[in-house]
């Protein structure tokens, strides 16, 4: 049995002594790589529900539920026997019965059971609960991660050091994409913004206006269910000194908000770090224009900084911070230790930019020259 999967069964055990529940349906995709170390049950990537589930009884008896259609290849290629007890039904019974899949659950368990997914009853949801099971990551998911970081930034140098003006904001995107599908990894969100874009959207779905001076490339990696997300500020030519003198302020905020990372740190105070940081940096309202990031790993965000946050910042926890000033932007993701923070997402052929604050270094992107 993995150990990954033992120590993530006894957190989920633990949760359902507290709420006193006999058992708990993991169906989204992204519990159901987390609880597998890694595993998909995903095929339509449409939906956030998987076409399989697992299923934690109390007592950490672990249940694979799936048709009939899925199960042979879930046991060949994503999951053992040993570590998850296979319970099969058809598929004619599957779509006749509606919610089977809870009423198998319930067979399973002795006393009620919770899912993470809303099904076809009032079967109570856990998953603000299963949420906090994930944040702390294992060793193997940390080494996963790492993994995925260091490719995800590799891929984006390729891509970058591939373009060319005049090629779209579409085209471009789609080189990103390739990049990554030779190293597995699906990039669920692909943003890319040519010149006046960048400012004017935070949220730039590629399009088909043509690079000519500046480019904001992001992306949001994800492979074996754990997400990376980085962003990149490419510059033809000289790069203007007001693209300059922004992109060294956002990088402020994102070196006051990863100093400020550390184990206990509460939603809020982060907020108000960035709120601050902004404001020194002569760029007060900026922070309304959109969120700073925040936790990450198993979806894109698991949680962002607010104001009325109640999350607490946790030992071996993935964040993604992304500042952005009007034109510009800086994302990398990083894990919090005990001893500090690690940057996953760091590329060694990418300008930094160095913010000096209490006689400490922090680095960020800077803007890539073409």
């Amino acid at each position: 049995m993995s150990s990954e999967i033992e120590t993530k069964t006894q957190r989920i055990v633990e949760l359902l002594a507290k709420e006193k529940l006999g058992g708990v349906l993991l169906n989204a995709q992204h519990n159901f790589a987390w609880i597998t170390g890694g595993r998909s049950n995903g095929v339509d990537l449409s939906r956030e529900n998987g076409a399989a589930s697992v299923f934690v009884r109390a007592d950490g008896k672990r249940f694979l539920l799936a048709n009939s259609i899925e199960t042979p290849r879930l046991l060949a290629e994503e999951v053992s026997t040993e570590d998850f007890e296979p319970v099969e039904f058809t598929w004619q019974d599957e779509k006749a019965e509606g919610a089977l899949v809870i009423r198998k659950a319930h067979e399973l368990a002795d006393g009620d059971i919770a899912t993470d997914l809303l099904f076809e009853n009032k079967t109570p949801l856990l998953e603000s609960e299963i949420a906090q099971c994930r944040f702390e990551l294992t060793a193997a998911e940390i080494e996963r991660y790492r993994s995925l970081g260091k490719d995800a930034a590799l891929a984006m140098s390729k891509t970058i050091h591939s373009i060319r003006p005049g090629e779209s904001e579409i085209d471009i995107a789609a080189k990103l994409r390739a990049e990554l599908a030779v190293k597995n990894i699906n990039s669920v969100v692909t943003l890319a913004a040519a010149d006046e874009r960048i400012a004017a959207f935070r949220h730039p779905v590629p399009t088909e206006k043509r690079l000519r001076k500046v480019l904001l490339l992001v992306t949001c990696s994800k492979r074996s269910g754990l997400i990376a997300s980085l962003s990149r500020m490419i510059c033809v030519g000289q790069v203007p000194d007001e693209l300059q003198a922004r992109t060294e302020a956002a990088a402020f905020v994102n070196a006051m908000l990863s100093r400020a990372t550390r184990l206990g740190v509460t939603g809020p105070e982060l907020y108000e770090t960035a709120a601050h940081a902004y404001a020194n940096a002569g760029f007060p309202d900026e922070i309304n224009l959109h969120h700073q990031g925040g936790a990450t790993g198993y979806r894109t965000r698991e949680w962002v900084a607010h104001p009325k946050s109640r999350e607490v910042v946790k030992d071996n926890q993935a964040f993604a911070w992304n500042p952005s000033i009007s034109g510009t932007k800086i994302e990398e993701t990083f894990i919090v230790t005990s001893i500090g923070i690690e940057n996953l997402t760091n590329s060694e052929d990418t300008p930094k930019i160095e913010t000096k604050i209490d006689g400490r270094i922090f680095e960020s992107p800077g803007i890539i020259g073409l």
